[in-house]
């Protein structure tokens, strides 16, 4: 092979590894970017309640409406919704990324690719299925967000597959204009985009709590009943359905199952 081939080759290769190096380092960018909306919405929007023992656990007693957890966060949702009147409330979870606004669009395309500006945005938002009633009234809210590489959205949902990881983190909080929740999370597992984990109920019925059981069989993880209660999966609950990207077949999700207790402000 000639000198001439050679410095042709090493020139490509050269171009080709310059070309996929950008296009790493735009990526990141775009990501950091599109972390940046959420990120200036938490410091703007929210604030952090100090509390003594405050750890998302403390204090809970599996019964709807008593006192005794402390709320981690106070969000201004006045103030958010003259950003966007799309906002139906506040997910977080302690030592996790998920701690974003929910929004809820006329169908479940608009806040697929937009943040909560309304702009165009490969990681979207947080969303609730767009046919559930407002103020997650209904029995089981279904809440959408994407599988993003950076961890950023939903990424992490499938870490509570492993039990060391529930048990560390069985609660998430789901804060409202109108009513702060815990969520007591009970099930968590792969299912495909189809299945009939992703049908909803207006309200209780035999069908409800059929479902509630099917979601606990096939759980990866064992629920504590100490912290959900005993009635934990009886059909006059309301319950939220949180789904992401899986990437174990086509179309596969990932989602965990939780029961709403109130929680006094």
């Amino acid at each position: 092979m000639s000198r001439k081939i050679r410095l042709i080759i090493m020139a490509l290769l050269l171009a080709v590894f310059c070309a996929a190096g950008g296009v790493i380092l735009y990526t990141q960018y775009k990501y950091e970017k599109e972390d940046k909306v959420y990120e200036q919405a938490a410091e703007e929007f929210t604030h952090r309640v100090e509390n003594t023992g405050a750890t998302g656990t403390s204090g809970t007693t599996g019964e709807a409406g008593m006192a005794g957890p402390d709320i981690p966060l106070k969000v201004d949702f006045e103030k958010l919704r003259e950003t966007n009147s799309d906002v139906v409330g506040w997910i977080y979870c302690q030592d996790t990324a998920i701690n974003y606004p929910i929004l809820q669009g006329s169908d479940n395309d608009y806040y697929l690719r937009r943040n909560l500006n309304q702009e165009h945005q490969t990681a979207g938002s947080i969303f609730m299925e767009s046919t559930n009633h407002p103020g997650f009234a209904d029995s089981n809210t279904i809440i959408y967000g994407h599988h993003m590489k950076n961890g950023s959205m939903f990424a992490c949902l499938d870490e509570w597959a492993d039990q060391a990881f529930y048990e560390t983190h069985p609660v998430m909080w789901l804060l409202t204009p109108e009513q702060d929740y815990q969520i007591l999370l009970f099930a968590g597992y792969t299912t495909p985009a189809t299945s009939d984990t992703y049908i909803t109920f207006d309200g209780p019925c035999q069908e409800l709590e059929e479902y509630l059981d099917r979601c606990l069989k096939q759980s990866d993880f064992q629920a504590d009943f100490d912290i959900l209660g005993e009635t934990a999966l009886d059909p006059d609950g309301r319950y939220v359905v949180l789904s992401t990207c899986a990437y174990n077949f086509k179309d596969a999700r990932y989602v965990l199952h939780g029961k709403l207790v109130p929680v006094e402000k």
